[in-house]
């Protein structure tokens, strides 16, 4: 599968949604000094981009289900390179929020299209696979764009929005690689049609569980992302490297899970139990963080969190993905991408205040709670829900 060339091309575009963000975090200590900006706003720009994908990846995935995925995926490409590189152009606060705003919603149009066109290129157990190797490939980006950022952008800060130019090659390759047929929907039946079969969809209890559950689980991700090098720092001392080595360790387990192992322990559990299983080692890894001071152990748990996430995150996507028709597909997930940026969005709010209560070991336990409440809305679901067929419309 990984030979597929069309494969390969949607997994580089998809892995542009992790760069968004990714590429100015170790930039902004930086961008604040010499821009002089509000460090009380200026935190804004790594994480204003997850609010609108968020919000716009829903209606950019119904518009790839209509008018076809490519046509909204090879723009929302070059309106990311174009919207990326422009921000180091601006000199004041406000207009970098417009821009980065602006980026998010071109972030929404790539994770809409391409998660919809890798959902139609293969079914059953491929799909599932497929799915895994995106979720392994997000992983790794994730952490290899921030090194890639600062690593640029250590002579300038500018150097490192120059990144997001990769959209502009990116959108050649899959201009030339990637065929799709055009959807061929009557007016009338794109209008109200359309929208009714996938209200009726996204209106089940079991597609707003789904929905939820990913929402929950980015909660739970993101905590470590932004918290666990504060918390290092504190504890051991922990520099820039041994942060990113830490995190690297995370997406290691993650990734190499998600690929190969996350389907086949779906088929040996199920998917709703396995599912769960993942968010209880999620949770598990989580309050074992604050009562750790070795290295060693820090990076087992690191992995071992990774692992857990890499497991509940495929298969989430795989059960969401079964639930919709291939016409509608892209819309379904996309609403999946959704509900995952804001997620991540929601992390620091809704945790970070735990700091004033429990210091950093709190943050860490409240993301424990949030994985095993999403592990216990899976398990109270029906047994049948992760396995039945996709709604018939």
């Amino acid at each position: 599968m990984l030979g597929d060339r069309r494969l390969l091309v949607l997994l580089a575009a998809g892995s542009l949604t992790t760069m968004t963000g990714g590429v100015i975090a170790p930039i902004l200590p930086e961008m604040v000094q010499q821009l002089h900006l509000d460090p009380a706003f200026a935190g804004n720009l790594v994480s204003l981009h997850c609010l609108t994908i968020a919000l716009f990846s829903p209606l950019l995935g119904i518009l790839a289900d209509r008018v076809g995925r490519l046509q909204v995926l090879i723009p929302s490409l070059i309106l990311y390179a174009v919207l990326g590189t422009a921000g180091a152009f601006m000199q004041t606060l406000t207009p970098l929020l417009v821009m980065r705003g602006l980026l998010g919603i071109a972030s929404g149009g790539i994770a809409a299209a391409s998660l919809g066109l890798l959902g139609n290129l293969y079914e059953g157990e491929a799909r599932s696979q497929a799915l895994g190797y995106a979720t392994s490939t997000l992983t790794l980006t994730g952490i290899a764009f921030p090194l890639l950022g600062g690593w640029v952008g250590a002579t300038h800060w500018q150097y490192a929005f120059y990144l997001y130019g990769l959209g502009l090659p990116l959108a050649f390759l899959v201009a030339l690689i990637l065929k799709e047929k055009t959807p061929k929907f009557r007016v009338k039946e794109r209008a109200t049609d359309s929208n009714q079969k996938l209200g009726k969809i996204l209106g089940q209890p079991h597609a707003l569980q789904l929905l939820l559950t990913l929402c929950l689980a980015s909660v739970a991700m993101y905590a470590v992302v932004i918290y666990a090098p504060l918390y290092l720092k504190a504890t051991i001392g922990a520099g820039a490297s041994l942060n990113g080595i830490v995190l690297a360790s995370r997406a290691v387990g993650a990734a190499a899970v998600s690929a190969f192992a996350a389907k086949g322990l779906a088929k040996r559990l199920g998917l709703n139990r396995a599912t769960a299983t993942g968010f209880a080692l999620m949770a598990l890894t989580l309050a074992t963080i604050p009562l750790l001071s070795q290295l060693l152990w820090i990076l087992i748990t690191a992995v071992l969190f990774g692992v857990g996430f890499g497991i509940a995150l495929p298969n989430l996507y795989s059960a969401l993905a079964d639930l919709a028709p291939s016409q509608l597909r892209s819309s379904v997930l996309a609403a999946g991408t959704g509900a995952g940026f804001l997620g991540q969005f929601l992390s620091p709010i809704l945790l970070g205040p735990t700091i004033n209560y429990g210091g950093l070991p709190g943050v860490f336990y409240g993301a424990a709670s949030v994985s095993m409440v999403a592990g216990l809305l899976l398990l109270l679901g029906s047994k049948d829900k992760f396995n039945r067929d996709p709604l018939e419309v």
